[in-house]
C-alpha cells in the first residue's frame, strides 16, 4: 500500500502564524489547495447588502476567517483512506460548529494533534489543574476522514471558521 502525504504551508499576511495542513490517502495521489478568506459585505446603490468571499489579506482581532481546503484526486485510480489534518492557526480560536465536509467524519484535538475524538469527549486541564470538558476555543486541530473512494479527477472540500484573537 502506497502512502502519499502532502504538506502545505500557506504564508498568510493575516498575522495568523503558521497555517499548514497534512493530507494523506491510502491509495492514489491527493492535491490539496488551502484558502483563508473573509466574508465581505457591500451595500449596493439600492441599499441591498450582498456578501462575497475574498482573500483574508488584512485582518484585525475579532475578524472571522474561513479556512477551506479543496482536495482533488490527481491519480488515475480511485483514492481511499483520505485524511486531512488541519491545525487551527496560531492567534485564532475555532468557531464552534463551523467545521464542514460532505461525506467526512470530523474529529477534533485539544492536545496539539496528538489525539482526536468527538467534541463531546475532549478534555483539557484547566488553570486550576483539574480536567474539564474542552470548549471550541481549546481545539488545536481538526481532522476530516473522507468516507468511501474519491474517483480520479474528482474533488471535495472541507472548511472551518476561526476568529482572530
Amino acid at each position: 500500500m502506497k502512502i502519499s502525504r502532502i504538506t502545505l504551508a500557506a504564508l498568510l499576511s493575516v498575522a495568523l502564524g503558521g497555517f499548514s495542513l497534512a493530507a494523506q490517502a491510502a491509495d492514489g495521489a491527493i492535491k490539496v489547495t488551502s484558502l483563508a478568506e473573509v466574508d465581505v459585505v457591500t451595500v449596493g446603490k439600492d441599499g441591498k447588502k450582498s456578501v462575497k468571499r475574498g482573500p483574508a489579506a488584512t485582518t484585525v482581532p475579532g475578524t472571522e476567517v474561513i479556512f477551506s481546503n479543496v482536495f482533488e484526486n490527481i491519480s488515475t485510480k480511485a483514492a481511499s483512506g483520505i485524511v486531512i489534518n488541519n491545525p487551527v492557526p496560531n492567534n485564532t480560536a475555532y468557531k464552534g460548529g463551523s467545521a464542514m465536509g460532505k461525506d467526512t467524519v470530523i474529529t477534533f484535538s485539544a492536545d496539539g494533534g496528538k489525539t482526536f475524538d468527538e467534541e463531546s469527549k475532549l478534555t483539557v486541564v484547566g488553570a486550576d489543574g483539574k480536567k474539564r470538558a474542552a470548549v471550541a476555543g481549546d481545539y488545536t486541530h481538526i481532522r476530516w476522514a473522507y468516507k468511501g473512494q474519491l474517483q480520479p479527477g474528482k474533488s471535495g472540500d472541507v472548511s472551518f471558521k476561526a476568529v482572530i484573537k
